[in-house]
């Protein structure tokens, strides 16, 4: 089975997008900008639907959102940095850290324990929202 008919929904929503999908060897890869985070957001419950645990391996999801400026949130850890993460989960890698103190865009709220975000160097990731607050 090819990777663009196992990933045909995620698929089919990327090109409605215009999104680049591209197949070489064994990995899948789906990259470029969207207009809103929640067509990012949507992308990744589509790869989790399909592959629950992200242990394939057979999927590149390389996706930035259109969001120049949303709301500021503080890092709020109690001692080590925040991590920002590709993709709502803690299994998911590591694409940038925030240290604690730290003010970073929020670009959407995923769901109440992931939220989207925008570090100083425009690294585009997820972190856990517990270590976020907004600032005033």
């Amino acid at each position: 089975m090819a990777l663009t008919d196992k990933y045909k929904e995620l698929v089919d929503l990327a090109r409605l997008n215009n999104l680049s999908v591209s197949e070489s060897g064994d990995v899948l890869r789906v990259e470029g900008v969207v207009s809103s985070a929640s067509v990012k957001d949507k992308l990744w419950e589509i790869y989790k639907r399909i592959d629950p645990l992200f242990k394939s391996n057979d999927l590149v999801l390389n996706i930035k959102t259109a969001v120049s400026d949303g709301g500021k949130v503080r890092v709020v850890t109690q001692e080590s940095r925040l991590n920002i993460r590709k993709g709502p989960g803690t299994d998911q890698p590591i694409v940038g850290k925030a240290e604690k103190g730290e003010i970073i865009t929020l670009i959407s709220k995923t769901n109440d324990q992931w939220w989207l975000v925008r570090d100083v160097d425009g690294e585009e990731g997820y972190c856990y929202s517990q270590y976020l607050e907004p600032v005033q």
